[in-house]
């Protein structure tokens, strides 16, 4: 037996915002924003939504697609840094919205590394025998934590949501292994009080540890499981900004074609954008049935990981799953 991603879907905000009406909330010179992050639009939240909803709605994507039905999921898992309340956690929430009347909930607090953490999570569970299907989601609302006199945080972050679900499956090509790293001796380089929840950042340096260290987790995950860099289909990793990704696929020597960016029309969205990369991808006919992919990601703390992760199942599954994971 093996764990394999069986269903995915997203949800994002009606609103978008371009990066011309930041440069002019900002007084910002004409094309800066996208020609120094790649980011063209973002999504923004409107009042009434929330992080809890957005996770509700991708969830329920994803589990059309896996053709399950929510009192099927064992355990639900949302990776988020923007929840909407303190307590309860937001999986709880979003269990409760699904229906998922069986399943267990936490949440994984790992900023921009939580889905991949998450993601580890739901393999474990699976692997130990203490589940079957796990609902994993990611869901951010970063437009509400942005400090709004730093144009050069506010500018990179956007909001959505985009879930998979992970089972057990006989035969499938499977998830992992997994490489995780930290370093937590300055975190006043990318932080936000407890307070305010502000994001504020120290851009040039994180710039230069987010290349390296995915550029190394991915070297070393690939060097521990013989793989050779060139046999990888696709590089997905945290859409942090364009620059981030041009670096990381020159350090590991993969042509830029073959790591996938969505950057450009939805901004860093945190916990929300690896999973929202992989819907995007699958849409786009970018991933097929036994594509090899190594996901990446690294994010406040610092947390940085990688992990393998084989595409798709058995054909008949495959073919049932052609549809899915359409935004809203």
């Amino acid at each position: 037996m093996g764990t394999a991603i069986t269903g995915w879907g997203s949800a994002l905000p009606q609103h978008e915002v371009t990066s011309a009406e930041m440069e002019s909330r900002y007084d910002l010179p004409s094309g800066w924003i996208e020609s120094r992050t790649g980011i063209s639009a973002r999504r923004k939240a409107d009042a009434e939504e929330t992080t809890t909803g957005l996770a509700i709605a991708a969830g329920a994507r994803a589990l059309e697609v896996a053709a399950l039905d929510a009192d099927e999921i064992d355990v639900v898992i949302v990776a988020t840094c923007t929840p909407d309340v303190a307590l309860p956690p937001t999986a709880a929430l979003v269990q409760a919205g699904l229906g998922a009347s069986k399943a267990g909930a936490f949440d994984v607090g790992a900023a921009c590394a939580g889905f991949l953490y998450g993601l580890a999570q739901a393999h474990a569970l699976i692997a130990s025998g203490s589940a079957r299907r796990v609902l994993l989601c990611g869901s951010e609302i970063m437009s509400r934590s942005i400090e709004r006199s730093d144009a050069r945080t506010a500018v990179l972050f956007g909001d959505g949501a985009a879930a998979v679900v992970v089972e057990e499956v006989a035969g499938a090509p499977g998830i992992g292994p997994f490489l995780f790293g930290s370093d937590g001796s300055q975190p006043d380089l990318l932080w936000a009080d407890i307070g305010d929840r502000q994001i504020r950042m120290q851009g040039r340096a994180v710039y230069l540890r987010a290349v390296r260290e995915m550029a190394a987790v991915v070297e070393d995950l690939a060097g521990r499981v013989g793989m050779l860099i060139a046999d990888v289909d696709l590089v997905i990793a945290h859409q942090a900004n364009a620059r981030i990704l041009t670096g990381v696929a020159a350090q590991i020597g993969i042509p830029e074609e073959r790591a996938y960016s969505n950057i450009a029309r939805l901004g860093n969205t945190s916990g929300a954008s690896i999973p929202l990369a992989l819907c995007d991808a699958a849409a786009e006919g970018r991933l097929q049935a036994g594509h090899r992919l190594i996901v990446t990601a690294f994010g406040a703390g610092f947390l940085w990981g990688a992990c393998c992760l084989q595409w798709g199942t058995a054909a008949s599954v495959e073919a049932e799953h052609a549809t899915g994971g359409a935004h809203v």
